[in-house]
């Protein structure tokens, strides 16, 4: 039920005046006339809908656990008309200072009181005491804790969905592809799949879930192709080793049969001839093999190849005078720097010189040019030999590459030195290739006049 005065309705502050004495001479609650009417009538009915209920389930539950570390602030006490107040707020309000206090009432409902003295000049004649009513801060904080509760919900929902967005967008894909990266499965619990392992495609995604697929199929990719060089290089390998391996075996078993000191003799030079070609084999496979590693674990540096160029070409010189073989170079006048590993780059350097010394007639030129041209280092060098099949300027820098002058004493090199050098330069994004020299005008078919090998490294 409610009820309410006719003539007046309850005012949203209550006011009360002390005079000197601090004796209550007035307050907002008693100034209706004792006579006036009083209204009766039926209150509306407490809203029980399961969200209402709800929440002021949460509030009582809110409250007692708050009740748990907070004190229950004091009692807010009752002065009649013309008695005297104990309270601090007012006494302090006398001394003329203006002063606070919050209390509840014996409903439990919290009240702001705030005491202010009544001045006239410098003098104190009163305190004016104004306290709200009982169910309004309880209403407002009432309010407040159901708009954050609801902000909680909503929060609430709204995370659980993104979480659940986020984990079919992110870490279902994340997990699939940890699984196809997986082929062992989680601790080795599924036998390895024999087949290729295939990493899902998911690179038509804009975010960093299609870069990581993108990346795991490159690596994939570089692993298998990998794999299958260490296989091939391993044949190869098996190959070139079965071929001198048979020769000597052939010689060591006709040793027996040797009636003269000439027939053992020509059996002990091939004997020794096998032997060369396969310390020779061996010691250019272990450079091959262990390139990779070498390549990535040093440090490039800026050093002059030009002079670098000059003083391999001179080495090489002193190492074939009796041929009478010339090796020109022509560098420019100023450094040509780059930036690589230098060893390496002067293996190259050597190789393509030893390749031009192989094919060179005795008598003839060899020359290496190297000039900057745009962004690029570009070196050649160039003999005067019968060229290179046109159909094989690819070929020779494939692994064991073996047609060699027929000059040449079989065996002499393992095939592996071009091989070695596209290696390196492709390491250090450059490029190398062959070309046979022919004059301008002459047909592609027509006799060449030598070969050149060329390559580009970053300047």
């Amino acid at each position: 039920m409610w009820c309410s005065t006719g003539w007046h309705s309850r005012p949203a502050v209550r006011a009360r005046l002390y005079d000197r004495q601090l004796r209550l001479t007035g307050d907002t609650r008693s100034l209706s006339p004792s006579g006036a009417p009083i209204e009766v009538g039926l209150l509306e009915p407490p809203d029980d809908t399961p969200g209402k209920a709800l929440l002021r389930w949460l509030e009582s539950a809110y409250t007692d656990f708050i009740g748990l570390f907070r004190a229950e602030p004091p009692l807010y006490p009752e002065v009649a008309v013309a008695g005297i107040s104990r309270d601090a707020e007012v006494h302090e309000a006398a001394n003329g200072t203006i002063s606070h206090a919050v209390r509840v009432n014996s409903q439990g409902e919290l009240i702001v009181s705030v005491a202010m003295p009544v001045r006239r000049f410098k003098a104190v004649l009163g305190v004016l005491v104004l306290s709200t009513q009982g169910e309004d801060i309880n209403a407002i904080v009432e309010n407040e804790r159901i708009v954050i509760l609801q902000v909680f919900v909503i929060a609430t929902v709204v995370s659980v969905a993104l979480s659940v967005l986020l984990a079919n967008t992110i870490a279902n894909p994340i997990r699939v592809l940890a699984e196809a990266a997986d082929p062992e499965g989680s601790g080795g619990s599924r036998p390895l799949n024999p087949e290729r392992i295939e990493i899902p495609d998911m690179t038509d995604r804009p975010d960093e879930i299609g870069d990581l697929s993108a990346a795991l199929i490159r690596m994939t990719d570089a692993l298998y192709r990998r794999i299958d060089a260490i296989e091939t290089f391993a044949a190869d390998v098996a190959h070139e080793i079965k071929n001198p391996l048979t020769s000597l075996r052939s010689a060591v078993e006709t040793m027996d049969f040797a009636r003269t000191p000439e027939q053992r003799r020509r059996l002990l030079e091939v004997i020794q001839d096998d032997v060369k070609r396969m310390d020779r084999l061996v010691t250019d496979i272990s450079n091959a093999s262990r390139m990779d590693a070498e390549l990535a674990r040093e440090r490039q540096t800026a050093f002059d190849l030009g002079t670098q160029i000059a003083q391999l070409a001179d080495m090489t010189r002193q190492q074939d005078e009796e041929r009478g073989v010339r090796i020109v170079t022509r560098l420019p006048s100023t450094p040509l720097m780059v930036h690589a590993l230098e060893g390496p780059i002067a293996q190259v350097i050597t190789n393509l010189l030893d390749n031009a010394l192989s094919f060179a007639p005795d008598g003839s030129t060899i020359t290496v040019v190297a000039y900057r041209r745009g962004d690029t280092v570009r070196i050649s060098v160039t003999d005067k030999g019968p060229g290179i099949p046109d159909d094989n300027l690819e070929s020779i820098f494939e692994r064991f590459y073996s047609q060699r002058p027929s000059a040449e004493s079989f065996g002499n090199h393992s095939g592996l030195g071009l091989s070695i050098s596209r290696q390196i330069v492709e390491a250090h994004g450059g490029r190398i290739w062959a070309e046979n020299i022919r004059p301008v005008e002459a047909r592609r078919d027509s006799p060449s006049e030598g070969a050149r090998i060329v390559l580009e490294l970053p300047a």
